[in-house]
């Protein structure tokens, strides 16, 4: 996929024209692993609380069942640490794609030998950071 970033960039005439600049790469995938991880945990947990409320009896009797949702929680928990690292990932590429450096060095305007080019403020990422640490 390519992502598209709208920017102002001058073009050295009296105007900044907006330009389009095409990010190379797909950062989408480990987001999508991890919401669709959570929503299958979502809909597990909601089955599990009908199981051990509405049947009890049923749940209490079996011996297979609780070992069952034990082995199918640890499964849950194992991919729950699998996708939070791929979503780590996925940041930080994100954040090397969008480093103002990467940014500047794709702009053909600032590839001329005399043309000097610098990043106005870095982005911020502290909430990004946060939400995979959480």
């Amino acid at each position: 996929r390519l992502y598209q970033i709208p920017f102002e960039m001058p073009d050295c005439g009296e105007e900044p024209e907006t330009h389009t600049l095409h990010l190379v790469g797909d950062f989408s995938a480990p987001a999508e692993f991890f919401v669709t991880l959570g929503v299958f945990s979502f809909l597990y947990a909601m089955a599990a609380l009908v199981l051990y409320l509405r049947f009890h009896s049923i749940y209490g009797e079996n011996k297979k069942l609780p070992f069952v949702d034990f082995c199918v929680t640890v499964c849950f928990a194992f991919f729950w640490l699998v996708a939070a690292a791929a979503w780590g990932k996925g940041l930080t590429d994100v954040k090397a794609a969008t480093r103002p450096a990467s940014l500047i060095a794709a702009m053909g305007v600032c590839q001329g030998q005399e043309v000097v080019c610098n990043a106005g403020a870095t982005p911020a990422m502290g909430l990004a950071n946060i939400s995979v640490v959480r």
